[in-house]
């Protein structure tokens, strides 16, 4: 991934095999977009792919041919910064920190997060999926500024 600046990164988990309009339309223009599991059907990969590059991690729902070609977790560069991507945190393997990544980004719960530790993001967009309790349909985005700064903002997709 080139290096212009701001890079624009959409994050999303949970679609279930839902693509709602308004995640193609948050998609759309994205510079790549991280899928952080429980996609549930290729053929949301292959939508996702043809919008932007696309990194996906295999969810706890995931199955299939398909699905097993899907890393539980990865690692991806871009712009300039490393990001780790794993659909249930608590299974991440590694130390972010000693290992280098700007973030981590994680699905499963299906609620959006958003904190720091040891100097490294942790992002969870929420789920786009179905709706879950009362939890928001949402996903975020992650841009990347000059000399790797991250900003991250969330966004509801449907209210």
């Amino acid at each position: 991934m080139s290096a212009k600046h701001p890079l624009r990164i959409a994050l999303v988990a949970d679609t279930h095999n839902l693509l709602r309009p308004e995640l193609l339309a948050f998609v759309e223009g994205a510079d790549a977009i991280v899928h952080a599991g429980d996609i549930c059907e290729k053929r949301v990969l292959d939508t996702l792919a043809a919008i932007a590059p696309l990194t996906a991690v295999r969810g706890n729902n995931d199955h299939g041919a398909w699905a097993d070609a899907l890393p539980v977790q990865t690692t991806v560069a871009l712009g300039g910064v490393r990001l780790a991507v794993v659909h249930e945190l608590p299974g991440l393997q590694g130390d972010p920190a000693a290992d280098g990544m700007a973030a981590v980004v994680s699905g499963h719960s299906h609620k959006p997060a958003l904190e720091t530790r040891e100097g490294v993001l942790y992002v969870n967009p929420g789920s786009a999926g179905p709706r879950r309790f009362r939890l928001p349909i949402s996903a975020a985005m992650l841009t990347i500024g000059s000399h790797g700064a991250l900003d991250v903002e969330h966004v509801n997709l449907v209210e």
